[in-house]
């Protein structure tokens, strides 16, 4: 502490709450590109790999699954030993994982890497938003986030990009070493830099029997669902799967009631403004995560581009978003989340209905046009509603609010990214949907065509279905105080 404490005075007059973000830029940056590197290289690394298409899945559930599972147990934990500490091993161990992916000689061993680069991810995810939330006041959080916001949209950007010079360049395995400079910078910037400003939990005991119920409640809720498409909903072992879910459903609610440190503080839903800004960013999530994906297996199956193009083609969402994100953040500290977050939710709806109207011959000013759309109406809800939920959540729960709000906003991506494989599993052969899952081009008749698109329709009228229930949900939460002293 005293070593932090010395070296926050050497930053001089730069404001420590620069200092917290521009460290968390960095982390957010880092994810955000790999995340949308990785899907390019996929068929590069099945064909070096020796590997079938369903361990290439894995390649991407993998890191998915571990990133979402332990966030509400880290999120704990955090609270207990400190957000800076846990913030700095996360950027160690996404970086250390990264190199693993980069050295791995079999799928095995590379799925094993991206499970190590999810732990590291959920702990940089876990502690982002709630340091930000300690060092800006509460009419400057949403502006603070907005900023952050902007890295992952850069990285819809850079990733394509900087994936598809890599991959003309050099071997895949080069799209996880180049995290190394930027995890080295970020880790050295984050211990010189950061220090701890609220003070830890003490005295309290974790609740392991909870974090394992929870844990394993998510990942067979979460295995139900990805796997559920090619095994069938029926099939034993994903019936046997719901089931366990359930069962540690049960038993995690029955064990937060009877001890007094649970993992989670169900005390944070007593605020309204909290619950229904949860409750919108899984809604929103489940409802808009699931676009990218269809978009990208309709341009590639229907219209015939290959896998980088189809990256590139998708770039005005992330760019609008870039543009909007700080912009909605600085308006909602002044007037409250609940307009500019609602009016997004409606503005992606709206976005959605816009894509009911693809045909498989649809110019792509008029796909650029909703995904622009796509990409304005999420600038504006996420910034605003993050701060809003990390605003009503007191000091020393902050790390176990921001988990919970990631938590249920990563189940909701999980779950919609099913929906999407779904619906290519429904309009294509089995055979087919894999290859475009793992990013490989192939030619479709006429027939397969129309049937997909109408396929797909179907699934964007039940995007714009929950995006209303997010809307909703984001429209009843109330107004936040956003005064400076508010605590």
């Amino acid at each position: 502490m005293e070593t932090s404490t010395r070296s926050h005075e050497r930053l001089g007059r730069f404001e420590y709450k620069w200092v917290v973000l521009s460290v968390t830029t960095i982390g957010a940056l880092m994810a955000a590109i790999d995340g949308n590197i990785v899907i390019l290289a996929l068929p590069d690394m099945m064909v070096s790999l020796h590997a079938d298409l369903v361990e290439m899945i894995w390649v991407i559930m993998s890191y998915i699954l571990v990133s979402t599972v332990f966030l509400l147990t880290l999120g704990r934990v955090a609270d207990m030993i400190g957000r800076v500490r846990m913030y700095n091993w996360g950027f160690v161990t996404f970086t250390v994982g990264s190199i693993l992916c980069g050295i791995a000689q079999n799928a095995t061993q590379l799925i094993l890497a991206r499970m190590v680069q999810g732990g590291g991810g959920a702990m940089m995810v876990v502690n982002s938003a709630a340091l930000l939330t300690e060092v800006f006041p509460p009419n400057e959080r949403g502006r603070a986030l907005g900023i952050n916001g902007i890295t992952f949209s850069a990285g819809g950007v850079l990733g394509p990009v900087l994936g598809g010079l890599i991959l003309a360049a050099a071997s895949w395995r080069w799209i996880f070493f180049i995290n190394l400079p930027i995890g080295i910078l970020g880790t050295a910037w984050g211990v010189y830099a950061l220090r701890e400003v609220a003070p830890r939990a003490k005295g309290e005991r974790f609740d392991f029997v909870g974090a394992v119920a929870f844990s394993l409640g998510l990942l067979a809720l979460l295995a139900a669902l990805t796997l559920g498409i090619e095994a069938g909903w029926t099939s034993l072992p994903i019936l046997g799967l719901f089931a366990i879910f359930f069962a540690m459903l049960v038993l995690f609610i029955w064990q937060e009631g009877r001890v007094s440190n649970p993992v989670l503080d169900f005390s944070l839903f007593r605020s309204r403004i909290f619950s229904f800004s949860t409750l919108a960013a899984m809604m929103q999530s489940l409802a808009m995560f699931a676009v990218s994906f269809l978009i990208v297996f309709y341009l590639q199956a229907v219209r015939g581009y290959d896998p980088l193009k189809a990256a590139l083609l998708l770039i005005p969402m992330p760019i609008v978003m870039a543009i909007v994100a700080p912009l909605s953040g600085i308006l909602a500290d002044r007037v409250g989340a609940r307009l500019p977050a609602t009016v997004g939710v409606l503005i992606q709806g709206a976005a959605l209905f816009w894509f009911t109207l693809l045909r498989p011959d649809t110019p792509y000013q008029t796909i650029a046009m909703g995904l622009a759309l796509m990409g304005l109406g999420g600038g504006m809800f996420f910034s605003p509603n993050t701060s809003a939920a990390m605003n009503a959540a007191p000091r020393n729960r902050l790390g176990i609010a921001s988990a919970a709000l990631a938590t249920l906003r990563q189940t909701g991506m999980v779950t919609s990214l099913a929906l999407a494989m779904a619906v290519a599993a429904g309009s294509l052969a089995r055979g087919d949907m894999m290859k475009l899952f793992v990013g490989t081009n192939i030619a479709m008749g006429s027939a397969s065509m129309q049937s997909f698109v109408v396929g797909m329709r179907g699934a964007f009228m039940v995007s714009l279905g929950l995006s209303l229930v997010a809307a909703l949900f984001s429209f009843i939460r109330g107004k936040e105080d956003r005064k400076p002293s508010a605590s």
